[in-house]
């Protein structure tokens, strides 16, 4: 595999985990693990010409499909700010995959 279709096919990482993103929700993690997290903007605001998120909501879920919608979240927050929501994550991430 070249170079140019090697990093095509790589996802941007946080801390050494994987950061994919649809529209206003990023997932944090891998879903070959137990868990992962999930990040969903709720509001932002203008910073000069770019908009900025403000509210994050934050929710560590497992991600086994065969378990109902409600009973996959194991731990949910809201944040002001990303960097701060993924500072949360890594945080609840780190500790759920060491167990």
């Amino acid at each position: 595999m070249n170079e140019a279709t090697k990093s095509a096919t790589e996802f941007p990482t946080y801390k050494g985990k994987p950061l994919v993103r649809c529209g206003d929700v990023i997932y944090y993690g891998s879903m070959k693990d137990k868990y992962v997290v999930k990040l969903e903007i709720k509001s932002k605001k203008k910073v000069k010409d770019l908009d900025v998120a403000d509210k994050v909501s934050i929710q560590l879920m497992y991600t086994d499909q065969n378990i109902r919608a409600r009973k996959q979240i194991v731990k949910s927050s809201e944040k002001d700010g990303l960097y701060l929501a993924l500072d949360i994550a890594d945080a609840w991430l780190t500790r759920a995959l060491a167990e």
